[in-house]
């Protein structure tokens, strides 16, 4: 399925895996409505909306700023209707915004907790109701959501609870989303990097800046694109990005780690990927060195 006239409403997209995704659509011929907080620079964490625009646009898309809170629901009703207002319909939403705390219980504060959960789970589940009448008039409808496999093993709960609680959340609204749809031909999937992903955001958690063995957010843009490619029936799915291009032909990972040479193997692996996504990796990578 061409991109090209596609109507795309990204949530958190003025940078980082959002924008990167913005982007590689825009270059696809796709107009892109960038709904995110930030409008005014910000030294620890660079991009804006317009930055993020601009940059769609000089990668060949349309592109619409919009300062949006996603856990506010008249902003959020504001942000869809301008865009369809703007682009005259509404195909695909991208649920990128996402607020990240790796603490404990005991350290993380009530304030932190309900960030995490009004804009991961809650804000996931408000855009895509927003954007549902539009989606469903559209040929063409797709929700796609960053969020992880949904492995319930305890390791994955006892370091940081309230995350993985919000993370989750996004997970679950894939699979019940795609349920739902179904009679309305609206495919819903997630999507998750194999690897930890190079980000201005990471670079601020303790303990990542600088980190050589780790891949660049253009793995998840080109990821996401083949996904939106697909046909409705491929819905329900929480995917891997290396798998997802692996299994689209693609054998070489190289160009998107941060340090050239970097082997596959010795990159550092995301949080939430159990051994069943292990297990599919490595029978891929096998199957690529076969064709080699």
């Amino acid at each position: 399925m061409s991109l090209k006239g596609t109507v795309v409403f990204i949530t958190g997209g003025s940078r980082g895996i959002g924008k990167e995704i913005a982007v590689r659509l825009g270059r696809e011929g796709a107009s892109v409505a960038i709904a995110a907080k930030t409008a005014d620079p910000n030294n620890k964490l660079p991009g804006t909306i317009y930055s993020a625009a601009a940059e769609v646009e000089s990668a060949g898309g349309n592109a619409l700023p919009l300062q949006c809170d996603i856990r506010d629901e008249e902003q959020v009703k504001r942000a869809i209707e301008k865009t369809v207002e703007t682009f005259g319909h509404l195909d695909v939403v991208v649920n990128n915004a996402s607020a990240i705390f790796l603490e404990s219980t005991e350290t993380t504060s009530v304030k932190r907790y309900d960030l995490m959960h009004g804009i991961n789970g809650r804000g996931t589940w408000l855009v895509t109701k927003t954007a549902l009448p539009y989606l469903k008039q559209s040929k063409n409808p797709r929700v796609l959501t960053l969020g992880p496999p949904l492995d319930m093993n305890p390791k994955w709960f006892d370091m940081f609870p309230a995350y993985t609680m919000a993370k989750y959340n996004m997970s679950i609204l894939v699979m019940g989303h795609a349920a739902e749809f179904a009679q309305y031909g609206i495919a819903v999937n997630g999507l998750w990097p194999y690897t930890v992903i190079e980000t201005a955001a990471l670079k601020m958690i303790d303990g990542h800046e600088g980190k050589p063995n780790i891949r660049k957010p253009t793995i998840m843009a080109d990821a996401a694109l083949e996904i939106l490619k697909k046909p409705a029936s491929f819905t329900g799915n929480l995917c891997i990005d290396e798998a997802v291009l692996r299994e689209a032909g693609v054998d070489d990972m190289s160009k998107y780690a941060v340090t050239p040479g970097m082997r596959d193997e010795d990159l550092e692996i995301d949080i939430f990927v159990g051994e069943n996504e292990h297990a599919r990796i490595k029978l891929l990578r096998r199957q690529n060195h076969a064709k080699l």
